[in-house]
């Protein structure tokens, strides 16, 4: 009988096992990824979290204590919101962003790891993924879901409060300082995946071997196979950006993470302009030029981080990034010129695990 860890004993990392040491490495997601094919016989337990649904895919009759095992995971998403959550006020990044400016502030371990790994990618990146982009999303409207245009002065304002260069780490004492006032974090870029590697761990530590999660459908983390006779791998539709009634692709996931960032259904139009929610740190300005990001990698964090920087850098610096990175796959898609024609980018696919559907055709 697996051992039954408490909610708080999994957050202080005490839940995890040695054969858990690689974990990190195995995840799915994307967003716009349409679930497993409906003839898939399929047990499927979801909760909302995170302003999104989060769901378990576990092979039906293969695990007497599954039901039970996919609560206790989701019961970890639960937990990990109240931690991360910027819109609850008693979460710990709440008080994170309340204190720090004031001084160093302890931070519980693994969420500490968090922002070690967010302050990396951030470098990696150029500043394509900034977890100090807040203030430019309550600049643009975003955070309030009613999109508006900055005047320059609001926008070099919010500007002055963002960059990974104003967030001081400590690991020793394990504390984050602010290096001015105005500074908050938000862990919207990276926090679902992360959720799901948790998930995942909780999962395995019960015993379960095999299964499909998902935050949102933007977000997923595949483990062992699915239910389909002779299968090595979990099958993910990834939803064309402009018609999200159509497949675009299907991803073959194999123990891996999977996510994508995609424009089409958070943006606003302002004297005739498109302005997509996803802010290019370094400019204050909507990212422009990327309809979709699909990432596949070795965590499901690390992918939910990279699909929102590679969508802000570009096709170009985007596949010399995953070009540089052996464990990633890219998918991305660019509008053209055409009324509703895109133009698809990959790198680092294995022929069989990227099926373009519809005559689709990719630039490598």
């Amino acid at each position: 009988m697996p051992h039954k860890s408490s909610r708080r004993d999994f957050l202080k990392g005490r839940a995890a096992t040695d054969a858990l040491g690689d974990l990190a490495a195995d995840a799915l997601g994307d967003a716009g990824a349409a679930r497993p094919d409906d003839g898939a016989y399929l047990v499927r337990i979801s909760r909302p979290a995170m302003a999104c649904e989060f769901e378990v895919c576990l092979p039906a009759g293969q695990y007497e204590q599954g039901t039970e095992a996919a609560l206790e995971a989701l019961d970890v998403v639960e937990l990990l919101e109240e931690q991360m959550s910027v819109f609850r006020t008693q979460s710990e990044l709440s008080q994170i962003n309340r204190l720090a400016a004031e001084g160093p502030v302890e931070v519980e371990p693994r969420l500490f790891e968090l922002l070690e790994l967010a302050a990396k990618l951030a470098v990696d990146t150029d500043g394509g993924l900034d977890i100090t982009a807040g203030p430019l999303s309550d600049a643009w409207g975003f955070s309030r879901r009613q999109g508006t245009v900055p005047d320059d002065a609001t926008l070099a304002e919010a500007m002055q409060c963002v960059g990974n260069r104003l967030v001081e780490l400590d690991p020793p004492n394990q504390t984050v300082r602010f290096l001015r006032p105005g500074v908050k974090l938000n862990l919207g870029s990276i926090g679902k995946g992360y959720a799901l590697d948790c998930c995942a761990e909780q999962l395995t530590a019960d015993g379960v071997e095999n299964f499909l999660l998902h935050g949102g459908q933007s977000s997923v983390l595949a483990r062992g196979c699915s239910p389909e006779a002779s299968c090595d791998h979990w099958p993910v539709g990834v939803r064309h950006p402009l018609r999200p009634d159509r497949r675009l692709a299907e991803i073959r996931l194999r123990n891996g993470a999977l996510a994508t960032s995609g424009s089409a259904a958070q943006f606003f139009r302002h004297e005739g302009r498109r302005y997509s929610h996803i802010l290019d740190p370094r400019t204050g300005r909507p990212a422009e030029g990327v309809l979709s990001a699909t990432i596949v990698g070795p965590s499901a964090a690390e992918a939910d981080a990279l699909s929102t920087a590679m969508f802000v850098l570009g096709p170009d610096r985007a596949l010399e990034f995953c070009r540089s990175r052996p464990d990633l796959a890219l998918m991305m898609i660019c509008p053209v010129r055409r009324p509703g024609g895109i133009e698809i980018f990959s790198t680092g696919f294995q022929a069989e695990d990227l099926n373009l559907l519809e005559g689709a055709r990719s630039t490598a």
